[in-house]
């Protein structure tokens, strides 16, 4: 198991006297920021680290670190797997056409989202492939939760999430322009840390039987 140290300071950290509005702008900005960095990186693992470092770094420093307050000084790293190379594939894609439908979202309202694509190419590790969504409203975006036979023990039990386009994550397509889903990269939703936060979860048909040992955890 790993838990990367974070720097003591993250770069250009935000003043925590921002206005929320602003401080939430920032913070999505630096996800996506991160997340493009990621992508540029040629070599997976050191992106991963990377990716693991920063994180640990904004969820200790930052104003809107779904990390109570009063948590994060105590606050060390987030618990990762070890990286496994294993849990990087590419897959293809067939596209569906499914019912749009509504989930709470608390104090934000309900989200709408409804089923595009199935993965094709996860079966043969997974034993079952996974259903991506697009989350209706202005802008939109893909969005792919999934759960596991880990769910509920070492990692979270409402599942983790591999791509969410509002907030930035997606590792892109690969150089053949297959979807890349790396399972490394998989991370638990705010509500895990915060029951400030309601977030959707995964639904029945993306929980995999086996255990996907990579990507966040909670133990």
């Amino acid at each position: 198991m790993t838990a990367l140290s974070p720097p003591s300071r993250y770069e250009g950290e935000t003043e925590t006297g921002l206005p929320p509005g602003l401080a939430l702008a920032d913070w999505r900005r630096r996800i996506a920021t991160l997340y493009a960095e990621v992508r540029a990186m040629p070599e997976p693992e050191k992106a991963w680290a990377h990716w693991c470092a920063v994180r640990s770094a904004l969820y200790k420093n930052h104003p809107m670190s779904p990390v109570p307050a009063d948590r994060r000084r105590a606050w060390h790293a987030i618990p990762m797997f070890d990286y496994n190379p294993d849990y990087r594939l590419e897959v293809d894609t067939v596209a569906i056409d499914g019912p749009s439908e509504t989930v709470s979202v608390g104090d934000d309202g309900t989200l709408a989202r409804r089923p595009v694509a199935r993965t094709n190419g996860l079966a043969e590790s997974f034993g079952a492939e996974l259903t991506l969504w697009w989350i209706d409203g202005y802008g939109g975006g893909l969005f792919l939760p999934f759960s596991d036979a880990t769910s509920g023990g070492e990692t979270y039990g409402g599942g983790r999430y591999l791509l969410d386009a509002i907030k930035g994550a997606d590792l892109g397509l690969s150089d053949g322009g297959r979807l890349l889903l790396d399972f490394n990269f998989a991370y638990t939703p705010s509500c895990a840390l915060n029951p400030a936060y309601i977030c959707p979860l995964s639904p029945p048909e993306n929980r995999l039987a086996v255990p996907v040992r990579a990507g966040e955890r909670i133990v």
